[in-house]
């Protein structure tokens, strides 16, 4: 039975928490929210409050203590606090890592590491993060892979969507919305999930994977259709300027991992 710290027990963490632990795992967990410590304990994580820069030495250590592996997904949240340096909180956390038993590191990044453009998109892309989040996120990357005291794979998924979050819900009945003829490239929490779980289970290992789904409407006729589908407004959009957006592939992952993605309603 192997044990995996979470380092971020958030909308995402901590479905995959539980998930892990309905496989046999052993699952630390950690929150940045004093009020979730007894929610992750009465999910038989054995819960931790971390927020980097400013939990103790021993507190982290204990953290790491037994796992073999560290599943990084803390968001950078550049939007809240534009002076906090996510790259400096991780490789502040770094060194911790390099001294505990942790050999193997899942890092969840995010497609915005690319440039926003009309490329096709595959692992083999050049990075060109347009936004200060994605120049971060990049940045953790390099740090993470050029590490030889662990071993990382990153995965870079797109728009996270699931049964409680869907971008729709905030661009419903508005208006003159940009690029209508761009491509979406979301990627459901369930296969979020599904994918990490593949990653441990066969043991694949520095890699870099793009993770969104292969399915790449406009926006403008996905998110129409979504509304009505929701019985919301649909959002209008401006079809007055040209659309730009990348179109994310998947296909290594599909293909060496085996995956078939879930449908997006």
């Amino acid at each position: 039975m192997k044990q995996i710290s979470i380092l971020g027990c958030g909308w995402l963490g901590f479905p995959l928490a539980k998930s892990l632990i309905e496989k046999g795992f052993i699952i630390k967990g950690s929150t940045t929210t004093p009020s979730k410590i007894e929610i992750l304990r009465k999910s038989e994580i054995q819960p931790f409050l971390i927020s980097l820069g400013s939990t103790s030495e021993s507190e982290i250590d204990e953290f790491l203590k037994d796992s073999e592996v560290l599943i990084i997904d803390i968001p950078p949240k550049l939007r809240v606090n534009l002076s906090e340096s996510f790259t400096a909180k991780i490789e502040a956390f770094i060194p911790y890592i390099e001294k505990s038993t942790v050999k193997k590191v899942l890092f969840i990044s995010s497609t915005s590491v690319y440039a926003d453009d009309d490329s096709v998109v595959t692992e083999k892309t050049v990075p060109l993060p347009e936004s200060e989040s994605g120049k971060q996120l990049l940045a953790v990357e390099k740090l993470l892979n050029k590490n030889t005291s662990f071993q990382t794979t990153i995965l870079r998924f797109g728009g996270l969507v699931g049964e409680d979050r869907h971008p729709v819900y905030f661009l419903a009945g508005r208006e003159n919305l940009e690029n209508p003829d761009g491509p979406i490239n979301l990627i459901h929490r369930d296969d979020c999930i599904q994918i990490i779980e593949k990653v441990i289970e066969k043991e694949i290992w520095s890699e870099t994977f793009n993770a969104a789904a292969p399915f790449h409407p406009s926006r403008k006729k996905y998110y129409t259709e979504i509304a009505m589908k929701l019985k919301l407004d649909p959002p209008t959009f401006n079809t007055t300027q040209i659309s730009r957006g990348k179109t994310i592939d998947s296909t290594k992952l599909i293909e060496q991992l085996g995956y078939v993605f879930k449908k997006l309603e």
